[in-house]
């Protein structure tokens, strides 16, 4: 499936206040979901010697999806096309990686 049908998909699965003008809501989801990865990573660390089993990789793949739902109604929010999101996103890490710039910090390196 590509980004910009996923997109399209997933908006019809959109039930939040104010739809088309709310940018907030999806913004606040794609963080807890994040945070959920965090923590059930965070948990196979304290919990099963870091070894992640096909239940735990089960369950992080779910809350990966939820985190993808998230992008989706945040670009769909902000009159963005998904895939061409993740084409930016390409394009900027393939510039960083020619000007031997992948580590280190800041948005503009």
């Amino acid at each position: 499936m590509d980004f910009d049908k996923y997109q399209k998909l997933a908006k019809k699965t959109a039930v939040y206040p104010n739809i088309g003008a709310n940018y907030i809501y999806p913004t606040l989801g794609l963080a807890g979901e994040a945070g959920e990865v965090a923590e059930k990573i965070k948990k196979v660390i304290r919990d099963d010697n870091g070894e992640i089993t096909p239940e735990k990789r089960n369950e992080i793949e779910k809350e990966l999806g939820d985190i993808l739902w998230y992008i989706a109604q945040l670009s769909t929010e902000l009159k963005l096309n998904l895939s061409h999101v993740a084409e930016k996103n390409l394009e900027k890490l393939q510039s960083r990686m020619k000007r031997n710039k992948l580590g280190g910090s800041g948005d503009n390196r």
